[in-house]
């Protein structure tokens, strides 16, 4: 049966936000949907003015009336080689499923945001329930960094943010952080006959990650452990590289990228400067004993810090209690923008319809049953918020 969830998630599928691509057709629907219902939204830009974050409130809008963001990106993975049996971007109902890009992570969140407004502001709430939807999360968390700043400089301070990524409707309180560096390799071409004079960029790549590999090993088998993650330790993982011409050349260049996925309490960059120290001890040398123009060049892709809500938070707290949830809210090794909102001040808990073992795969879809839940959860948010 169509809803007004379904039907927004349809029309916000339709709209290819794939992080390359520009976010604002899909912002200024959103924009124009609020305006309808006489509420004004705000947008934050990149530098480019081609990708926008959207912020707005619902609801009482005093500066001393600290309110609840409820958090979306816009933006989703690509499907380039990826074998869909539908159309990515045109959603599709097959039985008690969604499917379509972003159907699960995580325009599905954001259509029950949307579908909702005409209820919020029906219920004369008594603490205002804010709107924030972001861009490039899928590239490293970006887009929001920027509307962070702006509710900064304009003082407004939410109590707690709920980030409606898909959990299944499971209360998450914590998740790793990621820093993710691209490496550029400086070696010397020459004959390939006459190895000794030149200085193979793909080899002195490849001795980099074999040496990330066994940091990723020892942390493995050493720890430190938090067993409500899954790995339950900090990981390195090297996932790209390019280099070299033909196979008679020596390879002048080489790039790899490669990420640390943190558990919230450890430090990425400790981890980044033993891969460092190692390229400067052991490698440099003798690639600058052929040529001094020979180097390692490194560019940060992605950093962004875990995310781990004490138990007892008030946040935590609100939502277990509308999900009547009585376990012990749960990890999650994935990473969210919780843990910069959390950074900023604003308590954050992650909890959303669709499972993430749906996102980021051909077919993406999200469960109808899921959404029921996640607009229920709103409601029940609705309701405990309003005045007496």
């Amino acid at each position: 049966m169509k809803t007004d969830t379904t039907r927004i998630l349809s029309e916000l599928i339709a709209f290819d936000t794939t992080s390359r691509n520009s976010n604002l057709r899909l912002i200024e629907y959103a924009q124009a949907m609020l305006a309808d219902h006489g509420v004004a939204s705000d947008l934050t830009y990149d530098a480019e003015r081609k990708k926008a974050n959207l912020f707005a409130t619902l609801g009482p809008d005093g500066g001393d009336v600290p309110g609840i963001v409820l958090s979306g990106h816009t933006d989703v993975v690509p499907v380039d080689g990826q074998n869909w049996r539908t159309d990515p971007f045109k959603a599709e109902v097959i039985g008690d499923k969604l499917y379509g890009r972003g159907s699960c992570d995580m325009k599905g969140f954001i259509a029950i945001c949307l579908a909702h407004t005409g209820e919020i502001l029906k219920a004369k709430l008594k603490t205002p329930v804010h709107f924030a939807f972001s861009y490039d999360e899928e590239v490293g968390c970006i887009g929001v960094n920027g509307l962070l700043e702006e509710l900064a400089r304009r003082e407004i301070k939410p109590r707690a943010c709920v980030i409606g990524e898909p959990t299944s409707m499971g209360v998450v309180r914590a998740h790793k952080g990621m820093l993710s560096k691209r490496c550029r390799v400086r070696g010397k071409a020459g004959h390939s006959s006459l190895t000794h004079l030149g200085v193979n960029a793909v080899a002195m790549a490849a001795e980099t990650i074999a040496h990330i590999n066994s940091i990723a090993e020892r942390i493995a088998r050493e720890g430190p452990f938090d067993h409500g993650f899954n790995p339950p330790h900090t990981t390195l993982h090297a996932g790209v590289i390019h280099g070299g011409t033909v196979n008679n050349i020596i390879p002048a260049e080489c790039e790899f990228i490669f990420e640390i996925r943190n558990l919230p309490k450890e430090s990425p960059l400790e981890l980044f400067r033993e891969v460092e120290r190692f390229v400067e001890e052991k490698l440099l040398p003798k690639m600058h004993a052929v040529s001094r123009d020979t180097g390692f060049d490194w560019e940060t892709q992605s950093d962004y810090p875990g995310l781990d809500t004490e138990i007892g938070a008030a946040v935590i707290g609100m939502v277990s209690e509308l999900l009547d949830k009585k376990g012990e809210p749960g990890k999650v090794c994935y990473g969210t923008e919780g843990g910069l909102f959390d950074r900023a001040g604003i308590p954050s808990v992650i909890c959303g319809p669709g499972s993430i073992e749906q996102a980021h795969r051909p077919d993406e879809y999200v469960d109808l049953s899921q959404l029921a839940r996640g607009e229920k959860f709103l409601r029940d948010l609705i309701g405990s918020l309003r005045a007496n």
